[in-house]
């Protein structure tokens, strides 16, 4: 399964965590805004669609750059995670799809509060932003 997550990153160099709603799998967990690549959907036009079903900002897929990824176990399966670094997009983040929202620098992220893909690219995006 190849899923696809955004670091939207702030002026402040803050990067965007969603918590994840009750009900679904890992809930109450901290993690980078994205989803699943569909059949046929490039992973950053897949990203694109994620961030605006989810947070309701626009994003154009020029404006993603490909950061990092992750491998992890998830639900029986097993997950690619691909991470993108975003610093443009319109809108105001709103949790269409998550408990809530908060905005971090990597320094502050706790790994304990995060689903185990996006523990190991927290040390990225701190090198990387």
């Amino acid at each position: 399964m190849i899923v696809v997550a955004a670091a939207l990153v702030d002026a402040d160099r803050r990067i965007l965590l969603q918590q994840r709603p009750p009900g679904r799998s890992m809930a109450g967990l901290w993690e980078f805004p994205g989803g699943k690549v569909e059949p046929g959907e490039s992973p950053e036009a897949a990203l694109a669609r994620e961030l605006h079903e989810e947070l309701g900002i626009e994003v154009e897929e020029r404006t993603l750059v490909p950061a990092c990824f992750a491998s992890a176990p998830n639900a029986g399966a097993h997950m690619i995670l691909l991470l993108y670094v975003c610093r443009d997009w319109e809108g105001e983040a709103r949790p269409l799809d998550a408990s809530g929202l908060k905005w971090l620098a990597p320094a502050d992220m706790d790994p304990a509060e995060m689903p185990p893909a996006d523990q190991p690219l927290i040390a990225l995006l701190d090198a990387l932003i």
